[in-house]
């Protein structure tokens, strides 16, 4: 840039005054909005275009939605538009790539991350319950849990004033199950479908015992009682050498009693499957189910 300094995003007008041609800027920036611009130098990703945003939007915005979902840790793809949150006003501003909402938030609904404000990890869970599934609800509460973003404490307190909020009914129904034990998305939605089912309560991550009461192995999720396992293997075990281990950590679970459900990406769509392998299961290892 003939020895003048870029930042990873820049408005066309503060490039201009700081002496950067108008070819100099068609070179380097990708456009993101109406005088808004990303340099081609940095990774597009989604913290790098909020922090563009962050430039041009009022003191009271707040990335909400998908989007704090996803910065703060959620199994979500990415949202091709923005959504942020400003405080109700007679004329929200409106961009090409922002989805502007208008939300009331208090102090303790938005966080500080890397610079940027975005919804608190209750307020978003709260805003995602209006647009997500509950199996996918589930899963986005358990990784929020599991990175300390939510509390019972936090999520208890903005639910009770949440009265008449869209989506409410289903956060206040998901809440209760919310558990950061559980490691990833696929070990929630099955958790979800075995809680919603007349099948006993899964346990997250169940510990397996050597013969000398050492615990040398977890289970994605199980029946202790019943000694019933089920593990979620994705991609990551089709490695060599996780494979070597898996074949290792199942063989001590056989060895303490354990009967293992072994499921892959191909069971997400079927969860009947799901239900139908692990209810012939625990009836095979004494379980039964309340008469009617």
């Amino acid at each position: 840039m003939d020895g003048i300094q870029l930042a990873a995003s820049y408005t066309w007008a503060a490039a201009r005054a700081a002496g950067v041609t108008r070819r100099q800027i068609h070179q380097d920036g990708s456009r993101l909005g109406r005088g808004l611009y990303l340099s081609r130098a940095v990774e597009c990703s989604l913290a790098a275009r909020c922090a563009a945003w962050a430039q041009v939007l009022p003191a009271d915005a707040a990335f909400s939605g998908v989007t704090a979902a996803v910065l703060l840790g959620a199994p979500l793809s990415a949202p091709p538009r923005l959504h942020v949150a400003l405080t109700p006003r007679r004329t929200l501003p409106q961009h090409a790539g922002l989805s502007v909402h208008g939300r009331r938030l208090l102090p303790e609904d938005v966080v500080s991350q890397e610079g940027l404000r975005i919804t608190s990890g209750a307020q978003t869970f709260l805003d995602l319950a209006a647009v997500l599934p509950p199996q996918e609800l589930l899963a986005v509460g358990d990784a929020f849990t599991r990175a300390g973003h939510l509390t019972v404490g936090n999520l208890t307190a903005r639910l009770a004033r949440a009265d008449r909020v869209r989506g409410v009914v289903r956060a206040r129904t998901c809440a209760p199950q919310l558990d950061g034990r559980a490691q990833s998305r696929p070990e929630s939605l099955m958790r979800w479908w075995l809680l919603s089912s007349e099948l006993p309560d899964p346990e997250p991550q169940v510990p397996v015992h050597d013969r000398h009461g050492r615990v040398v192995a977890h289970g994605d999720l199980g029946y202790s009682r019943w000694k019933v396992l089920l593990e979620y293997e994705g991609r990551q075990h089709a490695g060599m050498e996780q494979f070597r281990r898996d074949v290792d950590r199942y063989s001590l679970m056989a060895a303490d009693g354990w009967l293992v459900l072994r499921f892959a990406a191909g069971h997400l769509a079927r969860p009947d499957t799901v239900l139908a392998r692990t209810r012939g299961a625990l009836l095979s290892r004494g379980w039964r189910p309340d008469p009617c």
